[in-house]
This record gives C-alpha cells, sequence and structure tokens, in this order.
C-alpha cells in the first residue's frame, strides 16, 4: 500500500498529528481498532468501507468521523482502498464539528452529515482530480482551514488534554482541576462536549495506548513488568483493562501482532490496528 503523510502547517498542527494518504490492497479485509487517545477524519476516494462499532455495522461511501472513542471498533476494508484523511489530536475536530463531540461518541458519522452532502461531494471531486497525494494533502489542509472556528473552552481542553499525554495517563484525575481552577464539573462538561470522554475515560485511553506502543512484540515480554511499569495496581488489573478495551488477553494480542509482523512486515497499517480476519 502506498501511504503518504505529513504535519500540517500551524494553526492546524496543535489540533491534528499528522495529513495522510493511502491507496492499494490492504493486507487484511477487516481490522479490529483499540480504543485510542485520538480522533479519525476520512475522506473516501474509493470503493465504500464499512466500520462495526458495538453491535452496528454501516457503510461509508464518502468518508466518517470517529471522536475519542470508548471501545474496540472494526474497520472492513473494500479489495482496493484509497482516502486522505487525519489523525487528530483527542481535542482536534472539535473546531470542525456542528454538534458536541459527546454525540459521536462510538458513533461513527459519515462526513456529510457533519459538513454536508454538497460541501464533501465538491471537495472528493476535487481531490480526485488532484496532482498526486502531494497536492490531495494541500487541499484537505486547505479545506480544514477555511472550516476552522473559534471554539469556547478549546484552551482548557488542550492544555488539560496535553498534561495527561504527557504523563501517559497516570496524572490524578483530581489534579487537572485544581491546576486548571475549575471544578470537576466544568472540566468533564468541556471534555464531553470537545472530545467526547472525560477526563478520566481520557487517562485511561492514554495509559493503555501508551503501554501498548512501548511494547516491542519482537521481543520476550514480561506482563508483570509492563504492568507494573505502567502503573497498574497488578497484573490481574491490567488484564482487565487489557481485555475491555481490546476484547483479548495480552496473550492473544502479542499472538496477533506478531501474525501482521511475520505474513505484512513493513506494513503501513501496522502498528496500532490488529487483524480481524
Amino acid at each position: 500500500m502506498e501511504y503518504v503523510s505529513r504535519v500540517p502547517r500551524p494553526p492546524l498542527d496543535g489540533l491534528i498529528d499528522d495529513l495522510y494518504y493511502l491507496e492499494g490492497a490492504p493486507p487484511y479485509a477487516r481490522f479490529m481498532l483499540p480504543p485510542a487517545p485520538a480522533a479519525l477524519l476520512i475522506v473516501n476516494l474509493g470503493a465504500p468501507f464499512r466500520i462495526r462499532a458495538g453491535r452496528e455495522t454501516a457503510e461509508y461511501v464518502d468518508g466518517c468521523v470517529v471522536t475519542v472513542p470508548t471501545r474496540a471498533w472494526e474497520f472492513g476494508y473494500p479489495p482496493r482502498t484509497r482516502s486522505v484523511g487525519v489523525h487528530a489530536k483527542p481535542w482536534g475536530l472539535a473546531p470542525f464539528l456542528p454538534m458536541p463531540a459527546a454525540e459521536l461518541c462510538d458513533r461513527p458519522v459519515t462526513v456529510e452529515q457533519v459538513w454536508g452532502r454538497a460541501a464533501v461531494a465538491e471537495l472528493r471531486d476535487r481531490l480526485a482530480t488532484a496532482d498526486g497525494p502531494h497536492e490531495m494533502l494541500t487541499l484537505l489542509e486547505e479545506e480544514l482551514v477555511r472550516r476552522l472556528c473559534e471554539t469556547a473552552g478549546l484552551g482548557l481542553v488542550r492544555h488539560t488534554s496535553s498534561v495527561i499525554s504527557a504523563t501517559g495517563g497516570t496524572v490524578p484525575v483530581g489534579d487537572l482541576s485544581v491546576a486548571a481552577g475549575v471544578s470537576n464539573t466544568h472540566l468533564a462538561q468541556q471534555f464531553k462536549a470537545l472530545i467526547g470522554v472525560t477526563p478520566k475515560r481520557l487517562a485511561r485511553s492514554q495509559r493503555f495506548a501508551s503501554t501498548m506502543l512501548a511494547i516491542d512484540p519482537a521481543e520476550p515480554i514480561d506482563w508483570g513488568d509492563v504492568a507494573a511499569g505502567a502503573g497498574y495496581f497488578d497484573q490481574a488489573h491490567f488484564g482487565h483493562e487489557f481485555r475491555e478495551f481490546t476484547g483479548l488477553t495480552p496473550t492473544r494480542y502479542i499472538e496477533v501482532r506478531r501474525r501482521f509482523l511475520r505474513e505484512h512486515p513493513g506494513s503501513a497499517l501496522d502498528g496500532w490496528s490488529l487483524p480481524a480476519d
């Protein structure tokens, strides 16, 4: 698969980790994505894809918007895929949404539902006729800059979320509101509106993601050491958290990761997503 990625220019770099272009035949038809402390926007330019969130499965033609999830979700690729999108920081999509992020939590919506059918059709036409991936990313970046708007409470949520990220999700949530000079209730309300989840939930996702991304699946793993290093009460607590986030045991997770590495070394999709086939 061809994967092209770059960091956007200011002011988008404070909202988005990267803009990306993806095209080709995916290594597997279905992927499971554990909940990550991040948001996602995809503008689809190929055949429709499918997303299963919980018990519901939906087809997406124009693309989708996914705010910070609280549970694993499944992504189904067509035989060949082509899209552009953004990997956003937890608060990164708030300035582009016409509704509170909480309304989208664990309920991916189409890009049309967010920006309107005519606007999305026009954007997809421009992207489809662009001269290569780099021009496509520039067009998407320009569209995002044009849609960028002031968002009340963004500074508070951005700063507090950055503290959560910097500590790997281990900061006591009560300390966040004290440091920010607001009540726990107010902070939670702002997080729900702009991120879709509470500070406590974001911290759990951040700790889990930081722990998993630090694991080298090619090396032997002592799960007790992993749990202790991540600040979990004990290995049993870590195992419970692991199953809640992925539906897998830690041992099964590593088996699947190693299968991916063995069958498709160097794949652009390896790292967080897991084959569900």
